[in-house]
């Protein structure tokens, strides 16, 4: 996908990017493959591919739910900054907060955000299990979301305690996922959480994706998430 099909296919989805943030991408592009160079980002650096597999999947969320213009959104382990530095060009307005365990790519995304001159971005070095139970954040966010980072029951305890009440954990899947979501089902109710939707899309490559939509009913009980480790080790049933 080149940046102009990328420009199009979301035109064509009700995304209308500017000059601007088409330039802003592009320079996204160039640092992380040059980032890349000196830390583990991605394995994808082929610009038709960055544009189709981060870039534009990342923002397919923006397709997929109708964000609030001003809502604020944590990313929990964005590595390179996907899904929510694309949803931040894409949708100026979002307040975007980053959690990741590995100082390296936070570094990365500060130089990433000033270099963009994105505001409304904060980046937080820490372990998820750790910064949801920081009174700061925890029940915080309208939306928080995950792309490929664990299995649901293991990351709806890493997310849904940073959700406010009445707002959404969104878990961005590459495969239907029936499977995770039967053993995550108890979990998530344990957690607050409800089960809505699995809202399947697909790539212009024809390739799908997933993006299942829980809701958070309840407050999470206080000893959610477990101490660090622990939700991997011994996930939830």
């Amino acid at each position: 996908m080149l940046p102009e099909e990328f420009q199009q296919q979301l035109a064509q989805k009700g995304i209308e990017l500017s000059s601007t943030q088409m330039q802003q991408f592009e320079k996204y592009y160039e640092l992380l493959v040059e980032w890349n160079e000196k830390m583990n980002l991605t394995a994808i650096t082929e610009k038709k591919e960055v544009y189709l597999k981060h870039f534009y999947d990342s923002i397919l969320l923006g397709v997929a739910v109708d964000l609030k213009a001003e809502a604020a959104i944590c990313d929990v382990g964005a590595g390179a900054g996907f899904p929510s530095i694309p949803l931040k060009i894409a949708f100026p307005g979002l307040k975007v907060a980053i959690v990741d365990s590995l100082n390296k790519r936070i570094t990365f995304l500060n130089h990433l955000a000033q270099s963009l001159n994105l505001t409304g971005v904060d980046f937080y070095h820490d372990r998820a299990e750790t910064f949801a139970q920081n009174p700061q954040f925890r029940a915080q966010f309208d939306y928080v979301t995950a792309r490929a980072v664990a299995r649901l029951n293991v990351l709806a305890e890493l997310c849904l305690p940073l959700v406010k009440k009445d707002g959404f954990f969104f878990a961005l899947k590459a495969a239907k996922s029936e499977e995770e979501l039967s053993e995550a089902k108890n979990a998530i109710a344990t957690l607050g959480g409800k089960f809505i939707e699995d809202k399947e899309l697909a790539l212009p490559n024809g390739d799908t994706r997933h993006i299942l939509v829980i809701q958070k009913k309840k407050e999470t009980p206080k000893k959610y998430p477990r101490k660090p480790g622990t939700p991997n080790k011994q996930p939830l049933k």
